[in-house]
């Protein structure tokens, strides 16, 4: 059977610079894999007490536990973060991921989808999409990829179409939490 195996994730901005970094991801085994997301081909990360690195260098530890679900093909990743109130959905509008061993990465097109455990819906950074858009010279293609992802994050979320489904994130958060013990 395989284990979780650790992944590093890398974002990067559309001229090709860093902007972050998750330096430890455990990547959820594919035995574990809820059926819809295995039918999807999804890879699906837990990270706590992560260290991230800032395009300045700057590190910092993430405090809030995360499952991440990257779908292939598609033009947005998801994070799901465990909070006290509940789980919060914080959705990149991004390139689709691409994977060399055990590095993942993706373009950040600045655009977010937030769904707070209250189930309201919040679309952030647009101002910084447009500056982004001009500075960075998208082509139209881009554009119109930007535009589908969003309008497809916000579909999945608005259904509760997987992974939007607390459970499930809860479920590899304490898969991944038992194997970390050793398996108790």
């Amino acid at each position: 059977m395989d284990n979780f195996a650790p992944y590093v994730i890398k974002s990067f901005k559309h001229d090709g610079h860093l902007h972050r970094m998750w330096l430890t991801n455990w990547r959820v085994p594919q035995h574990i894999l809820h059926a819809a997301h295995k039918q999807q081909d999804m890879m699906v990360f837990i990270n706590s007490q992560t260290k991230i690195q800032e395009a300045d260098g700057k590190e910092w530890v993430s405090r809030i536990p995360g499952v991440s679900f990257f779908i292939p093909k598609m033009w947005f990743n998801i994070v799901a973060l465990i909070e006290e109130a509940g789980v919060r959905y914080y959705c990149n509008v991004a390139s689709p991921m691409y994977v060399i061993q055990q590095v993942l990465t993706y373009i950040d097109y600045d655009l977010d989808v937030i769904r707070m455990p209250d189930r309201s819906v919040h679309i952030v950074d647009q101002d910084e999409y447009e500056r982004h858009k001009l500075n960075y010279h998208y082509s139209p293609l881009v554009e119109r990829k930007v535009k589908e992802g969003l309008a497809a994050v916000l579909e999945l979320v608005n259904a509760d179409k997987p992974p939007f489904q607390d459970e499930m994130v809860l479920y590899y958060y304490e898969q991944w939490e038992k194997h970390k013990n050793g398996g108790a």
